[in-house]
């Protein structure tokens, strides 16, 4: 039988006791070997009663009435995650580098190239992961991710509070203005107020590209890249809403982020090294 390279496959189990490798490797024609790599990197979801979550183990105990979903890309799946950098680990959360390629959250398909599961599997001592908040696949910088529902929650709200304040350092194509305080830029996104503040650091004259640093009042998606580039300053190495002739990698990153802790009262305060920074 031969396995297209992204298909979905279902399972309603009508016995206890047939386990979940047995079944999937029969309905799909893979090896029970390729079937728990994919469990393993969280391709596999359990349905049972009001509850749906991914499930793991080869050996998870089934119960009649239970539903498997087997979403397999073969692409998604063989995919290796690139490193994130450990920056600070606080027990109840911690926070990570994100390099470009290396994703914030999954997708039905798999989630072993997230910043969570990466913390899931490699922090000590190990502990659950729940995301925060997102950083798009292409931006490098700062991720945090909570270790516990309380500590999701709690900064969760404050990201949806504005209660974190967040900047970003970016290159972007074309001489941006030099004023004496931020500019404000307010472009509604996807019908919803949006406003950026950015400060020109640096021009670089040959390249006719400037450095910058923004902060974010709101955190729609792609709000960074779709300002600057909707207001004539594209960002270097932006494939979507750039002209796509960069050789470079997407120019921004998530450099700053500061906040008062809902579970300890202390003032958190993380600054990007400058060996990390994008730089003209």
């Amino acid at each position: 039988m031969v396995v297209p390279a992204r298909s979905e496959f279902h399972v309603d189990f009508k016995e206890s006791d047939t386990n979940a490798v047995d079944a999937l490797a029969k309905i799909s024609g893979l090896s029970k070997q390729r079937v728990k790599m994919a469990m393993q990197r969280g391709a596999v979801w359990l349905t049972s009663g009001d509850s749906c979550r991914r499930i793991r183990r080869a050996k998870k105990a089934l119960r009649t009435g239970d539903e498997l979903d087997f979403y397999y890309d073969e692409k998604v799946l063989l995919s290796d995650p690139v490193a994130p950098t450990l920056i600070a680990d606080e027990g109840d959360y911690s926070l990570w580098f994100k390099p470009c390629g290396l994703l914030s959250q999954g997708s039905k398909w798999g989630d072993h190239c997230t910043v969570s599961r990466w913390a899931e599997q490699h922090l000590s001592p190990q502990r659950p992961s729940f995301i925060i908040h997102r950083l798009d696949r292409a931006a490098t910088g700062f991720i945090l991710v909570g270790h516990s529902k309380k500590a999701a929650a709690a900064l969760s709200s404050l990201f949806q509070l504005r209660e974190i304040e967040k900047r970003y350092r970016v290159i972007v194509h074309g001489e941006f203005p030099e004023t004496p305080s931020p500019t404000t830029i307010n472009i509604e996104i996807d019908g919803k107020a949006s406003t950026s503040h950015v400060t020109r650091i640096e021009f670089d004259q040959p390249q006719q590209r400037s450095l910058l640093s923004v902060h974010i009042e709101t955190g729609r998606k792609h709000q960074i890249r779709r300002h600057l580039s909707e207001s004539g300053y594209a960002v270097v190495g932006d494939r979507l809403y750039g002209t796509g002739a960069d050789k470079e990698d997407l120019q921004l990153s998530a450099c700053y982020l500061a906040f008062k802790c809902p579970l300890s009262g202390k003032l958190r305060r993380y600054t990007l090294a400058d060996e990390l920074l994008p730089a003209l």
